[in-house]
């Protein structure tokens, strides 16, 4: 039997769990943190990880836990509506908010109890990678050694399991311009189903513009906070570090950011990094394959969608090699790669676009917006989009029962 150890127990490691193990494959996950993470952003299941997930019978469980967003408005300081998005308006993936949102904590959780017959081990992770002719011998922190067929890196954007396998020089990080933070926001108002965004220019001590989102979920709400400047250098691990970062940005500022500002003190699920781009060109490397952001990670809003995604294919070409990672890995990355390529396209006006270093910028993008509600082909100014999260015929793999 097929042994597979995945490294991350987010939303590609769990996705990419349910499949293996449907074609009768032994999995075990192995993840740093605890226990599964709660809260966590607002993500987007667009396109083809729709048609996944309703091959997987999750779409019942997932629509259950919609956030509620249907629109998106942005504001002025004193909470005026400048410019109003509804999300039906831009044809069928929503453009920029997608019709099925769910918080990254309650897909995972949704994901992982739908994995039956897989281990999950927390709190531990990999620290060696051997590889031999019949196997792949992993050393971890705290289980024992224990040898495999196949090792996939599901661990994100900063990937132990690339550092371990991948020769230096085979991947770089490329920098977005920008930082963010997301954490759960006691809101002092009803959001109704709207996102709210907060736009201000560039201000203590930043290069670019800054913005804090809104967006309901679940009675409460969650806060996202994005500034563009040079990368500001932290420690992953001291969460209070970040949270003072976060609150010299926004010292200061209008709107309902004071407020903000103390549910940020107060949260236990903050979570802040420098966003950045992934650039490889091969995913794999001996008996080790990258999945999710590992590999992909830097698009806007489909990084889920690319996971779920990957995870279908990655597992459905191994099940079809007869677990031959020679075959599998080339395979799964042909498939993939221009579904990806057509999601990694920046959004119009990039990093600037989003965040406007100036009043002026942020009055132009808002005038722009009102312009573009009014337009009868605004489902074209998105039509890229709607082609690029469906860009990828999703083969029949034929389902083995258990072994």
């Amino acid at each position: 039997m097929t042994t597979v150890l995945i490294s991350g127990a987010s939303v590609a490691g769990p996705a990419l769990a349910y499949w293996l193990r449907r074609y009768g494959i032994d999995v075990t996950v192995v993840e740093r943190a605890p226990g599964p993470r709660p809260g966590g952003q607002g993500i987007d299941i667009r396109g083809a990880a729709r048609t996944v997930i309703e091959r997987m019978g999750l779409m019942e469980p997932i629509r259950a836990a919609h956030t509620g967003v249907h629109g998106m408005a942005y504001v002025d300081s004193a909470g005026r509506r400048v410019a109003e998005m509804s999300g039906d308006a831009f044809g069928d993936s929503g453009g920029i908010i997608a019709d099925l949102e769910i918080l990254r904590g309650d897909l995972m959780r949704i994901l992982i109890d739908a994995t039956d017959g897989v281990r999950y081990v927390y709190d531990d992770s990999i620290t060696a990678l051997a590889e031999t002719a019949d196997g792949i011998d992993v050393t971890f922190e705290k289980a024992p050694p224990a040898r495999y067929d196949m090792v996939v890196g599901a661990d994100g954007i900063f990937s132990n399991t690339r550092r371990l396998a991948f020769p230096a020089g085979s991947w770089r990080m490329a920098d977005s311009g920008y930082h963010r933070a997301v954490f759960t926001h006691a809101a002092s108002f009803d959001l109704d189903g709207t996102e709210l965004m907060y736009s201000m220019p560039a201000g203590n001590g930043t290069t670019g513009g800054r913005n804090v989102l809104l967006y309901p979920a679940h009675g409460s709400a969650r806060a996202m906070v994005h500034f563009a400047c040079d990368p500001i250098p932290y420690d992953r691990r001291d969460v209070t570090a970040q949270k003072r970062i976060v609150a010299r940005i926004l010292d200061g500022e209008g709107w309902e950011v004071p407020r903000i500002l103390e549910s940020m003190w107060r949260a236990d699920d903050f979570y802040f990094d420098r966003h950045g781009k992934v650039v490889m060109d091969a995913w794999h490397h001996g008996r080790v394959v990258l999945l999710g952001d590992a590999c992909t990670a830097g698009s806007v809003g489909m990084g889920t969608s690319m996971a779920i995604v990957g995870a279908y294919v990655l597992a459905g070409e191994i099940a079809a090699a007869a677990g031959d990672h020679r075959t599998a890995y080339p395979a799964y990355q042909a498939r993939m790669r221009e579904y990806v390529a057509a999601n990694m396209k920046p959004l119009p006006g990039g990093t600037k676009g989003f965040l406007p270093a100036t009043a002026r910028g942020i009055r132009f993008r808002d005038a722009l917006t009102r312009m573009m509600m009014r337009m009868p082909g605004k489902r074209l100014m998105m039509g890229g989009m709607d082609k690029a999260v469906n860009a990828i015929t999703l083969p029949d793999y034929p389902v083995h029962a258990h072994h």
